[in-house]
């Protein structure tokens, strides 16, 4: 691969559809669509109409052509789009014309790593790329939205600068180290340690408690056999995706379906009834229920009021209280029928923070809004706000990282061992460094001349 090389790619769908884009870039783009073409240039940054040819002179396409003069385009180098019409034949027909004329295909993501090798975006602002494509959410949207403007890359450069100015003032004090470190010098930089220690902490601990509004969030349906997992499941989706049945342990797998409630994408997952067995087939079910409701944000566990209070129910809420991290919510259902559980028992066994909510799962429609209600509450204290927010598992293991340093550094500090505290500051910014781009040495040096002009 050749990153001198024009490439082109068509850019939208493929498909049936009203227009389609081929993206051109490299020092031949602006050459290849005027011979398509047939004029002699393009004013950059103007859509202009004008007819694309093949080699005989045939004409392809009535198009919109811009061109982005560089280096103020995507990579940094000429650009230029060509806005055909939709469908199957026009985009092919042009992209191969501009293969014929000198251009090579570009592969998966090309376009976007010369931006990066250019400059134009740093890793956060590739990773928002990537996810911003895939999103199912529109807070996360929104979130990556800031992210791909620069928001992540400003907090880390941020923090990059800060670690910078320990280093130097740990490099220069080596240098000279047959003097005493002056108190107030030692107490501002443990003052400063501490600080930036507890601000990427709860950047990091937000992000790990948000981590739904990412991945979206997943809700599993868990309660003993036959308290309607699966009618409720019905009632939020509206209409009939589990089978359901009179008969205990129907449900023996478990059924996955995603729904959208207030901007946010939520995984629904109805799970086995949780009891005990000798069916093989019905066990592997329960384990799986178990695990589901472990790895879940969000646990929806429904419970029959018209039969009484028993120890299976009592094993339901002792997982519940087990589940610290998740939101709980509680749904007494079949409060059609007579009432025979004891909601007074009930509610003393609860020792843990839930909401709950008395519902008729065959009233699909009052039982929808109910729990999309409460699910909204819910959702609306989880939302990001104007925090950092960490968006894939390399971010957030970069941080920690970055944490696990500067405690060892806070650590050799109290000591005084230069040496050490530098090489721990250096890996904190390398760890921080890699959201962004890499660090370089002579950053530091740039910093420690900067700031305190030795060997004038």
């Amino acid at each position: 691969m050749n990153n001198h090389d024009t490439i082109v790619a068509i850019s939208t769908p493929q498909g049936i559809g009203a227009m389609a884009i081929i993206r051109m870039s490299g020092s031949r783009a602006l050459e290849i669509v005027c011979a398509l073409s047939q004029k002699s240039s393009f004013s950059p940054r103007y859509a202009t109409l004008s007819a694309i040819y093949d080699g005989v002179g045939d004409l392809v396409d009535e198009v919109i052509v811009i061109y982005f003069k560089a280096p103020h385009s995507y990579t940094r180098e000429d650009v230029c789009e060509i806005q055909c019409h939709g469908g199957l034949v026009s985009a092919q027909m042009i992209l191969q014309l501009c293969l014929q004329a000198g251009a090579r295909l570009a592969y998966a993501g090309e376009f976007s790593k010369r931006a990066f090798l250019s400059g134009r975006i740093d890793f956060s602002q590739v990773n928002a790329i990537a996810r911003l494509i895939q999103s199912k959410s529109e807070h996360m949207t929104k979130v990556l939205a800031r992210q791909l403007k620069g928001e992540l890359g400003e907090f880390v450069e941020e923090v990059r600068e800060g670690l910078l100015g320990l280093l130097a003032h740990s490099e220069v004090m080596i240098d000279y180290s047959e003097e005493d470190i002056p108190t107030d010098i030692a107490a501002n930089i443990t003052l400063q340690l501490d600080g930036l220690k507890n601000r990427l902490q709860r950047v990091y601990d937000f992000s790990s408690m948000r981590q739904g509004l990412v991945e979206g969030y997943r809700l599993c349906i868990i309660g003993k056999p036959n308290v309607g997992k699966s009618s409720v499941l019905n009632a939020i989706l509206l209409y009939d995706r589990a089978i359901i049945s009179p008969i205990a342990g129907t449900t023996r797998d478990t059924i996955e379906e995603s729904i959208q409630v207030s901007g946010h994408c939520i995984r629904l997952i109805d799970t086995a009834g949780i009891r005990e067995t000798q069916d093989t087939i019905e066990s592997l079910g329960i384990q799986k229920s178990l695990q589901a409701a472990k790895e879940s944000d969000i646990i929806l566990a429904v419970f029959d009021t018209s039969r009484e209070f028993e120890a299976e129910d009592k094993e339901i809420l002792a997982l519940l209280e087990a589940s610290k991290n998740q939101h709980c919510i509680i749904v007494l259902n079949k409060n059609d029928l007579p009432q025979k559980m004891d909601t007074k028992a009930f509610s003393h066994s609860c020792n843990f923070p839930y909401q709950a909510i008395s519902i008729n799962a065959k009233d699909t429609q009052d039982c929808a809004y109910q729990i999309k209600e409460i699910l909204s509450a819910i959702l609306q204290e989880d939302q990001a706000g104007s925090e950092v927010l960490l968006t894939s598992l390399g971010q957030m293991q970069a941080l920690k990282a970055t944490i696990e340093s500067l405690q060892e550094a806070l650590r050799v500090w109290e000591t005084l061992e230069l040496e050490l505290f530098s090489y721990h500051i250096t890996d904190a910014i390398q760890a921080i460094s890699s959201i962004t781009h890499p660090y370089e040495i002579s950053e530091m040096f740039d910093k420690m001349f900067g700031e305190f002009c030795l060997g004038k």
